[in-house]
């Protein structure tokens, strides 16, 4: 009986199959088109575009380096700046990078709203720079007068909290820009210059905490 009726199954599947056979093919060769097409853009086209685009921001990050910054905007007779990297090699990890080091010459440079777009632009996902580039924007924003987005910026920046370097710069950064604000109680709630205080003791930023504490209880009073 079992016999039977695993001959009946496969009989159902033979006939289903050669009832859509040519659907089941089409979509057969349209998927491994797709895998075929995947596996030769990976290394064909974009495992070289992402080779050319790091040796290219090497030389950009160089002149950054120098404090060259119209060379490192803008590249030089031979080698392309950030703004020709992220057109040019567009997609790849150096062109995101680049939008970082693009912001942060703009902002050196006076330029805030450019640079505004290009730290906006990046993605400090799984990068190194994610803190300081909303760090970054927070400071363009301060410059733009938009305190509100940079209090938001400096937040984001201080967020991990095992920085001892940049969480307690930024920290700072926010509770200053709450009292221009004239939020001088969130300031107080946030509790931010006593978290850089207790929490961030030795860093440069604490040694002026006691001094910033008592300022904001008498504007409060």
């Amino acid at each position: 009986m079992s016999t039977t009726n695993e001959l009946s199954t496969l009989e159902k599947l033979q006939a289903a199959y050669e009832n859509n056979k040519k659907r089941i093919n089409t979509i057969t060769t349209v998927v491994l088109l797709a895998v075929v097409g995947f596996v030769v853009y990976t290394n064909l086209i974009l495992k070289p575009k992402e080779n050319k685009a790091a040796t290219a921001l090497s030389y950009a990050q160089q002149f950054f380096a120098m404090d060259s910054l119209n060379l490192a905007l803008n590249g030089d007779n031979t080698h392309p700046g950030f703004v020709k990297i992220i057109k040019k090699f567009s997609g790849t990890k150096s062109a995101n990078l680049a939008h970082y080091y693009a912001g942060v010459c703009y902002l050196r440079t006076g330029e805030f709203k450019k640079a505004i777009s290009e730290l906006e632009a990046f993605n400090g996902k799984g990068t190194a720079f994610a803190s300081m580039a909303k760090g970054c924007l927070g400071d363009a924003y301060m410059e733009t007068n938009n305190t509100q987005k940079a209090i938001d910026c400096y937040m984001d920046a201080s967020a991990n909290k095992a920085d001892e370097v940049i969480t307690p710069m930024y920290l700072l950064r926010a509770a200053m820009a709450n009292e221009m604000a004239k939020n001088n109680e969130e300031a107080k709630r946030k509790r931010l210059y006593i978290e850089i205080r207790d929490q961030y003791a030795t860093s440069p930023q604490a040694r002026d905490v006691e001094k910033n504490l008592a300022r904001l209880g008498e504007l409060g009073n």
